[in-house]
């Protein structure tokens, strides 16, 4: 079966967006992880 890419959809914009969501989940993930690490050592 031939699977053709959809016409309509913007693939350019649509790779864009899965970049941003992929760097601001990294990004968030490592400042909680920087955050519990703060609060461990002051809390402690």
């Amino acid at each position: 079966m031939s699977e053709e890419l959809n016409p309509v959809m913007d693939y350019e914009e649509h790779n864009k967006t899965y970049k941003m969501f992929v760097g601001l989940t990294k990004w968030g993930t490592i400042a909680l992880v920087l955050l519990l690490i703060v609060m461990a050592m002051t809390l402690l």
